[in-house]
């Protein structure tokens, strides 16, 4: 199920990016300690009283050259549009200023609920001065300091509770989830087109041309499939088709409601830092994985052309290491049709449960060919390991200290375990847990 969204919004200087901080805390991302993935983001994940959802932090999305009002007001704008609460955030020190005014009058217009923060109230005697801000006509405006962390309490509170009711599209039991993600232009809506035989998608050669977000289901040897296209873009404008990072927004949605995701490049233009951004996400999620190089037919290949390909996406999909590739042409059908092979397969290795005893034999003779580390004198001691989920593969490893865990030696068990595993296109977890 996707996670509602909350998007932080207000003119530049008034601390967006330091509350975006606070609420998603100090939340390390699996990709981020991977080579070949950018770090800079403008989403994350996040929870409050037991509610998980995600926020969008509308600093991040560069408009390019535009003046200062207008870059305001397109920010406002991908937030209206992508988020199901919205947090406007003023600064206390200054009053309400005309581009205060300006986004305020956006969001009024989006009938989206606004929760209003007043920032930089580092000391109750500024709550006083907080009162101007009820001219913006939001209600009651929450005095907070992102740099101290103050009052955000209150205002994931009043978020939360304005998170509207949402019914999720139940599907039979055994249907298999998967999107198409990737950059605008890669050919996500011709791949699905082709797949199902028929114009189901609004196909372009103009960017971010698709209207709305789909859910088509479809039938291939007798296994049930619903397809989620990503792209859902319901406003033209350059606002839209300039801003990369919005095809992330629409791409992070569909991969939660996914059990198998395709992240497709585009063969023409290859790998992109967009491409390994949105690849990325799909691996944090723990979504089985499937890399479709699309457009193959368009270039001029040799008996070298595959193999340099397929070693370049190795390279700069490290932490995708796991994922089959396959090299496809939505226009000329090729190798269309092994598709939904791999994405079976991919969702039986995702959703794989593995014996207690046949996992711990498998660890025991890991350790045996390659002993655990010492750390300060003290040896990683490993007792046993058990599974404790699915979608993805996650695997409990109780020990004597958790910390004598290094990452290498969690690196070499988790290879082992797919050395005897068919874990192919899933991501799999490994967690270390002292032993009581």
């Amino acid at each position: 199920m996707a996670k509602p969204v909350i998007a932080i919004v207000g003119r530049p200087n008034v601390g967006k990016s330091t509350i975006f901080n606070r609420i998603v805390g100090e939340r390390i991302s699996i990709v981020e300690d991977v080579a070949g993935v950018t770090r800079d983001r403008i989403y994350s994940s996040s929870e409050w009283l037991t509610q998980q959802f995600n926020v969008i932090d509308t600093g991040g999305i560069d408009i390019g050259d535009e003046p200062f009002l207008e870059q305001i007001r397109q920010q406002a704008e991908i937030a209206i549009e992508e988020a199901d609460v919205i947090i406007f955030i003023v600064n206390g020190r200054e009053g309400v200023t005309d581009a205060d005014e300006t986004v305020a009058k956006i969001l009024y217009r989006s009938k989206k609920p606004v929760v209003l923060a007043v920032n930089k109230v580092d000391n109750p005697e500024m709550r006083s001065e907080i009162y101007d801000f009820y001219s913006l006509g939001f209600g009651e405006p929450y005095p907070i300091s992102g740099s101290h962390g103050l009052g955000i309490g209150d205002l994931l509170d009043k978020a939360i509770a304005s998170f509207p009711e949402k019914e999720e599209i139940e599907y039979e039991e055994g249907t298999i989830k998967f999107s198409l993600i990737g950059r605008p232009n890669v050919g996500k809506s011709s791949m699905i087109n082709a797949m199902l035989g028929e114009e189901r998608v609004i196909v372009s050669d103009i960017a971010g041309t698709t209207r709305d977000a789909i859910d088509t289901p479809h039938t291939f040897d007798d296994q049930e499939y619903v397809m989620i296209d990503t792209a859902g873009m319901r406003k033209k404008g350059k606002v839209y088709e300039n801003t990369e990072k919005y095809s992330i927004l629409r791409a992070l949605r569909a991969i939660e409601r996914s059990d198998v995701v395709l992240v497709v490049i585009n063969a023409e233009e290859g790998i992109r830092e967009q491409d390994k951004k949105i690849a990325g996400y799909a691996h944090e999620a723990g979504r089985g994985v499937i890399i479709v190089v699309n457009k193959w037919d368009t270039l001029e290949k040799n008996d070298k052309t595959l193999d340099k390909f397929t070693t370049d996406i190795r390279e700069q999909f490290v932490f995708l290491d796991y994922a089959p590739i396959l090299f496809v042409s939505a226009k000329t059908r090729q190798r269309l049709v092994k598709l939904f092979p791999i994405i079976n397969e991919v969702y039986n290795n995702h959703s794989m449960r593995v014996q207690s005893s046949v996992l711990n034999e498998v660890i025991t003779d890991a350790v045996a060919v390659n002993p655990a580390p010492q750390d300060k004198g003290q040896r990683l001691r490993i007792y046993y390991a058990t599974q404790v989920a699915i979608q993805p593969p996650t695997f409990v490893v109780f020990v004597n200290n958790p910390e004598l865990m290094h990452f290498s030696y969690q690196r070499f068990l988790e290879n082992r375990i797919r050395d005897v595993f068919t874990f192919e296109g899933t991501p799999i977890r490994l967690i270390s847990r002292q032993r009581k």
